[in-house]
């Protein structure tokens, strides 16, 4: 038998996409950026376009909006990034960059999908902490594999300590990242310019490989 509750955040995904899409980008910006205790509803429907007695139609009340914007993107983000990657391709670079590829495609839709771990941090409801952890758990018996686990090691440079080089690779990917979060949050057009981003990202690719890679004669 469904509760209320479940019926309710029902309603909310089943509806048109573009609403639907409007009040989760909205939840999940302000969710992500004022944690779940200081988020306000208000802010999420007026950013959404929709009156607050509207969206609470849709779900019953904070914490159900909120449970339902983080499952939602939960398995969105395992549907079309952990699914997708191809983690046999061992060149760690050409893995980045599928990595990238596959955050910047999810963000051309959902701006603010790559603040997602942001709503896994401890609330001052208790109710609210033992629903994450028990989602928290669920996503561990996962079990995906790590971005840098079984990469081609001989491809490096004779010498280097491999395991400094993976973590001077992983400061850059972190920069990197960084730098990505803002050119989507400054972009005026609604339509993210995801070729240039790509261009970019090989063009530091091809550096990154110069640094750490043997040099091959072909």
């Amino acid at each position: 038998m469904q509760t209320e509750e479940h019926t309710m955040s029902i309603k909310l995904l089943e509806l048109d996409p573009q609403r639907r899409d409007a009040i989760l980008n909205s939840a999940l910006k302000e969710f992500s950026m004022q944690g779940y205790d200081n988020a306000s509803t208000n802010i999420i429907a007026k950013n959404a376009g929709i009156s607050k007695a509207l969206m609470f139609h849709y779900v019953s009340n904070k914490q159900e909006l909120f449970l339902v914007v983080y499952d939602y993107f939960s398995e969105l983000i395992r549907k079309e990034y952990f699914e997708l990657m191809n983690y046999e391709e061992r060149d760690i670079f050409t893995r980045l960059r599928q990595s990238y590829f596959l955050q910047i495609k999810m963000s051309e839709k959902y701006p603010w999908i790559l603040d997602f771990n942001k709503l896994s941090r401890p609330t001052n409801s208790a109710e609210v902490n033992e629903e994450l952890e028990s989602r928290a758990h669920k996503e561990k018996s996962s079990c995906y594999p790590k971005l840098f686990d079984n990469i081609d090691e001989t491809k490096f440079r004779k010498g280097l300590n491999i395991e400094k080089c993976k973590q001077l690779i992983f400061w850059s990917n972190v920069g990197f990242a960084d730098q990505l979060l803002e050119k989507i949050r400054e972009q005026k057009s609604a339509v993210l310019d995801s070729a240039t981003i790509i261009s970019e990202l090989d063009d530091y690719f091809v550096e990154l490989r110069k640094v750490f890679y043997e040099i091959s004669d072909k």
